[in-house]
């Protein structure tokens, strides 16, 4: 863990909402990244479920921000102090030796970049949507939040940072940024659940993404989309 004079080389970015079940369980995971000096910041979106109060002990800075990742994870990036920006979902988890796979990236002259990703599931579909995912992000230079994007924090700014949309911020942010530079896709696989897709019937869930992307890439309005993927906006 860095001291409040140091500055560290990766800030950690997690935003949240009502994820009590799983987010200790989450949190202890990135302990040893902490350990060995990056900055971990929970942004919450007002959870109503105890979140807050189970995230306090394991993180260096619990923040309050608008409901949607996008201006969560924002929120996150203004308060970070790091060189470099690492964006992870609360049910994402990384390689053990991410910093250092991020820091040889970086130091190699990359701008930005993700990891591949690994679904926890065990159904069959799952692993080939996981294999579609990268091998889609390889060939177009456009990455998931799942895969746990990183960028300098000079780049991130210099493109104006997440659009607040409530859905597709990081397809986004990735747009923006393969302007600057092509991403580095880093072969080491981050894990995210499957549950999305398992609520729901996971094909039926992998037909909705595929007509939500197919709607964006033609215009559609990303709040409506997020309607249709079932976003419910926060009540004031």
């Amino acid at each position: 863990m860095t001291t409040p004079e140091e500055s560290p080389f990766l800030s950690l970015i997690l935003p949240v909402l009502n994820e009590a079940a799983t987010v200790v369980s989450q949190l202890s995971k990135l302990q040893d990244l902490r350990a060995r000096g990056a900055e971990l910041l929970v942004v919450d979106g007002g959870s109503s479920d105890g979140t807050r109060a189970l995230v306090v002990a394991s993180a260096d800075r619990l923040l309050d921000a608008p409901r949607g990742r996008a201006l969560q994870m924002n929120a996150g990036a203004l308060a970070s102090r790091g060189e470099v920006l690492l964006f992870v979902h609360a049910d994402t988890t990384l390689p053990p030796d991410a910093d250092a796979l991020i820091r040889e990236a970086i130091a190699g002259g990359a701008a930005w970049g993700r990891f591949d990703v690994s679904i926890d599931s065990r159904h069959p579909l799952l692993r080939v949507v996981a294999a579609m995912m990268n091998w889609r992000s390889r060939l177009t230079g456009i990455a998931t939040g799942d895969q746990a994007i990183f960028v300098r924090r000079d780049a991130f700014l210099a493109v104006g940072a997440f659009p607040g949309v409530a859905l597709m911020e990081d397809i986004a942010l990735c747009k923006r940024l393969k302007r600057i530079a092509r991403p580095a896709c880093l072969r080491a696989r981050v894990t995210t659940s499957g549950r999305r897709w398992e609520k729901h019937g996971v094909l039926r869930t992998i037909v909705l993404m595929w007509r939500l992307r197919a709607s964006y890439f033609f215009g559609a309005d990303p709040q409506q989309l997020a309607l249709r993927y079932g976003y419910s906006p926060r009540q004031p």
